[in-house]
């Protein structure tokens, strides 16, 4: 299989509780490599647009709060199916059902403080990759 790129991006929860380090640390120990990041401080506009498909939601309030409480920290990451091992590697978007051993399962504090963020698809990733980057990935 080719390598893919994917997005990710950790959350001002994982910022404020200095968990970057470790989560890097932990993308790279599985074979992945960033290949590209930046620090942001995400507008209410911008996370409409990110967040799009839940912005009728009930919880998008929280969501919208959650991640305008801070700076976030967007990456490309890429490897040999990245988009499907990082998913594992994060675990599921409710921390109750996050596994231990995933991202979310050993560090997550709730569903909207679940530290990070990461594409579902080979599209997506593109798609977000172009949103935060503003281009495709690097070569």
């Amino acid at each position: 299989m080719a390598e893919e790129n994917t997005f990710i991006m950790l959350k001002p929860d994982c910022m404020k509780r200095g968990l970057v380090g470790e989560i890097i640390t932990r993308i790279e120990r599985k074979g992945y490599r960033i290949v590209d990041a930046k620090m942001m401080k995400l507008s209410a506009s911008f996370l409409y647009e990110h967040y799009a498909h839940l912005a009728d939601q009930p919880f998008f309030p929280l969501i919208l709060n959650h991640m305008l409480s801070g700076p976030v920290f967007g990456m490309i990451v890429r490897g040999e199916n990245a988009v499907l091992g990082m998913r594992h590697l994060v675990g599921a978007t409710k921390f109750e059902d996050a596994q231990p051993g995933s991202i979310r399962g050993d560090y997550a504090l709730s569903t909207v403080n679940n530290l990070i963020h990461c594409s579902d698809s080979v599209e997506t990733g593109e798609t977000e990759i172009k949103r935060f980057f503003g281009t495709g990935a690097p070569a």
